[in-house]
């Protein structure tokens, strides 16, 4: 008769060892994806946030308003926006340019996008 099938104390020593330095790297890769991922789902949200805000400012004409910022409460508070107007190039045209910005765990985080608009006179 030979001795029991099973596993010695050095082959479960030598698993457990290997699982000891595998699993923390498996968690850490995991948690990277995890944050990654939130950071691109708040980078589209940002974006398309401040697509919607340069669309109302082009929309009613509010590029000409003294106080371009403020913020995407009740549904959105943690974000806030702010915009610039400039002439471009000297011409009947002024840039848009509205950046929403958020935190995010301690570091300031931005999205910028930019329009023209024909004003039509001179001001």
């Amino acid at each position: 008769m030979h001795g029991r099938p099973g596993f010695t104390l050095i082959e479960i020593l030598a698993t457990l060892l290997l699982v000891a330095i595998i699993l923390p790297v498996a968690m850490g890769g995991i948690s990277l994806a995890l944050n990654t991922a939130d950071e691109s789902r708040r980078r589209t949200e940002a974006a398309s946030l401040a697509q919607a805000k340069l669309s109302e400012i082009v929309a009613y004409g509010q590029w000409n308003n003294a106080s371009l910022s403020g913020d995407f409460s009740p549904d959105r508070p943690e974000y806030r926006w702010e915009a610039q107007v400039s002439d471009w190039q000297g011409t009947l045209v002024k840039q848009v340019d509205v950046q929403v910005l958020w935190n995010r765990r301690g570091r300031n985080r931005t999205v910028t996008l930019t329009t023209l608009v024909y004003t039509g006179n001179s001001e």
